[in-house]
C-alpha cells in the first residue's frame, strides 16, 4: 500500500508540472491577448513620434493587438522613459525612445539629483532611424549660411538663444558641442519636446534649434526655416545642400536614432516576438514611405547589434555630458 501511495503521489506530481508546462507555453503563445502601450515621451511633433506612429500601426498588424501610442513628455524624455523603465516587465508597456536614453542618466548625476532611471532597467530591441541632427533659423533670419551665423553668435555674445527638447536632450547636448567647439554663447530655452521648440523657432521665441531631419524638413520645404548645417560625416539625402560641421572643419558629430525598449525583465519569449514584428515594421512599405517622406531613412538594426551600439554610445554621451557640466 505504501508503494502505491508513493507511485500515486508521484504520478499526481508529475501530471502537476506537465500541467504547468503545458499552461506556461500556452501563456507564451497568447501574447499579446490584449492592447499594448507605446509610450513617447515627447510631446506629438518630435522624431521619436513621426517614427513610433507608423511602426505603432505596423506593430499592430504583425501582433494582432492594438498598440496605442502616449506622449508622456518631461524632464527631456525622462518621464516618460523612467515609467517604462519601472513598469511591469509583461510586454504591455513598451518604449519608442531618441538617443537621449544614453545621455539623461548621467545628466541626472552631473546635476546632483536622484536618478530617474539606469540604462541596465531597459533592454533593446530594435533600432529604426539614426539621422545627424541639424542647425536651422527662420527664413527671414539674416542668417543665410553658417559663416554669418557664426560670425553674429561671436559678435553678440548672449543676445541670442536656442531651444531645445529639455536639458541634456538631443537638441541640446549637440548645441552645447557646437558651443564648445566654436567658442561663442547663446542663451538656452528648454521646452518639454521637439514640436514645442520647432513652434518656439517658428513663432520667434528662439532664434535657433539643432533637430532632426524628419521633425523639420516639411517647413524646411515650405520656406518657413533654413538649415545651415548639420551634425553628419556627410551630405544628407533629404537636403543635400546642406554642409555637415566636419565639412566646413568643425569636429563634431551627433547622431539623434529612435528606436524600441523594453523594462530589463521582459521574458525572452515577449521580447523575440517583438523583434520580430519590429523587423516586419522596419521592411514594411508603408512604415518606410511615411518615414522617408519625412527625411529619416530607416537604419533598422536589431537587438544584438543594436544593444552594441548603445552600450557604445552611451559611453560616449557620458562623457560629454561630464564636459557640459551642471546646467541650470
Amino acid at each position: 500500500m505504501r508503494q502505491k501511495s508513493h507511485l500515486w503521489r508521484a504520478l499526481a506530481f508529475l501530471g502537476a508540472c506537465l500541467f504547468s508546462a503545458a499552461v506556461f507555453a500556452q501563456s507564451q503563445e497568447a501574447w499579446p491577448t490584449r492592447p499594448i502601450t507605446m509610450v513617447v515621451p515627447f510631446p506629438p511633433g518630435g522624431v521619436a513620434d513621426t517614427v513610433g506612429r507608423p511602426v505603432a500601426e505596423a506593430l499592430s498588424r504583425s501582433l494582432g493587438q492594438s498598440v496605442i501610442v502616449e506622449n508622456k513628455a518631461g524632464a527631456g524624455g525622462g518621464i516618460g522613459m523612467a515609467g517604462v523603465a519601472k513598469s511591469k516587465p509583461d510586454g504591455y508597456t513598451i518604449l519608442m525612445a531618441l538617443s537621449s536614453i544614453s545621455i539623461i542618466p548621467e545628466a541626472d548625476k552631473v546635476v546632483g539629483r536622484e536618478q530617474t532611471f539606469q540604462l541596465s532597467q531597459l533592454k533593446p530591441i530594435a533600432r529604426f532611424t539614426a539621422d545627424p541632427t541639424v542647425l536651422v533659423v527662420r527664413a527671414d533670419s539674416p542668417w543665410k549660411d553658417y559663416k554669418s551665423f557664426v560670425a553674429a553668435m561671436r559678435a553678440n555674445p548672449g543676445q541670442y538663444n536656442f531651444g531645445s527638447s529639455g536639458n541634456y536632450g538631443t537638441m541640446h547636448v549637440p548645441m552645447e558641442m557646437l558651443k564648445s567647439s566654436e567658442k561663442f554663447y547663446m542663451v538656452h530655452i528648454p521646452y518639454t519636446g521637439a514640436g514645442p521648440a520647432i513652434v518656439g523657432l517658428l513663432g520667434g521665441q528662439v532664434d535657433a534649434i539643432a533637430t532632426g531631419p524628419s521633425s523639420i524638413v516639411q517647413q524646411i520645404k515650405a520656406g518657413k526655416v533654413r538649415a545651415l548645417a548639420h551634425w553628419g560625416d556627410g551630405r544628407l539625402a533629404s537636403m543635400p545642400e546642406v554642409p555637415s560641421f566636419k565639412e566646413m572643419g568643425v569636429k563634431i558629430e551627433f547622431s539623434q536614432w529612435a528606436g524600441l525598449f523594453v523594462p530589463s525583465a521582459t521574458p525572452d519569449y515577449i521580447t523575440n516576438k517583438l523583434r520580430e514584428a519590429a523587423k516586419q515594421a522596419a521592411n514594411d512599405e508603408r512604415v518606410r514611405s511615411v518615414i522617408n517622406s519625412a527625411g529619416s531613412p530607416i537604419q533598422y538594426m536589431d537587438a544584438p547589434e543594436f544593444k552594441v551600439y548603445w552600450d557604445k554610445e552611451s559611453a560616449q554621451m557620458g562623457e560629454i555630458v561630464k564636459k557640459i557640466g551642471k546646467v541650470e
